[in-house]
């Protein structure tokens, strides 16, 4: 029996990555050079480690990373001005809170990231549990933060299900044991998903309680 859900971050509650995409390619472009999707998709979820080479790769005298960053940061400020989260997300973590479900957050991002942006959208307060990469040594895809965050919850894996929108995500899930839904956004529903439990195209597409049902079978 489920007595949690536990939700990513970025790219499934608040479609930041599409418009991080549109800030590096930018700033690329600057450059004269590109990023394709290809390239940009492996950093999802997890670290820019991968990015980063990338764009020394491409740029070699010309790599300055924190001129790349502080250029693509402001790009996705601008872009950002009026945050939304994607559809369905408040229908779920209402859902959630009234069929008393403990309700937790993983994610690779930094805690004062998450905050303040689930603070803007006013999603806040729904949830018990906040696990950041600020709380791990390892970010997914190691399931790290999924471990932790089962643990703080005080369940075991199988009393959960993650919803995530990344291939980092869903390997860090399932490698923790969880059960996972897969809920791509715009720069990530091309990528090859595979042994998810579920695929949904947003979270209208199904209540949180059918998926619930489909998962306990």
């Amino acid at each position: 029996m489920l007595k949690a859900v536990i939700f990513d971050f970025d790219g499934l509650i608040l479609d930041t990555e599409t418009a991080w995409y549109e800030a590096y390619k930018e700033t690329m472009a600057f450059y004269k050079s590109d990023l394709p999707l290809e390239h940009f998709v492996k950093c999802i979820g997890t670290d820019n480690t991968e990015l980063n080479q990338y764009f020394k790769d491409q740029l070699g005298e010309s790599y300055n990373i924190e001129e790349i960053e502080s250029r693509a940061k402001n790009l996705h400020q601008e872009k950002m001005k009026t945050p939304q989260a994607r559809e369905g997300v408040k229908d779920y973590l209402e859902a959630a809170k009234k069929n008393g479900y403990k309700i937790a957050l993983a994610s690779s991002s930094t805690k004062e990231w998450v905050t303040h942006h689930l603070g803007e959208l006013g999603l806040l307060h729904y949830f018990e549990v906040i696990i950041t990469g600020d709380d791990v040594d390892k970010v997914k895809p190691a399931p790290d933060l999924y471990v932790l965050a089962i643990e703080v919850l005080g369940i075991q894996p199988t009393e959960a299900v993650a919803f995530e929108d990344s291939l980092n995500g869903l390997q860090a899930a399932l490698t923790a044991g969880i059960k996972c839904v897969i809920v791509p956004n715009p720069v990530t529903e091309a990528l090859a998903f595979e042994n998810h439990h579920l695929r949904l195209r947003s979270m209208m597409d199904m209540s949180l309680t059918d998926v619930i049902k489909l998962m306990e079978q």
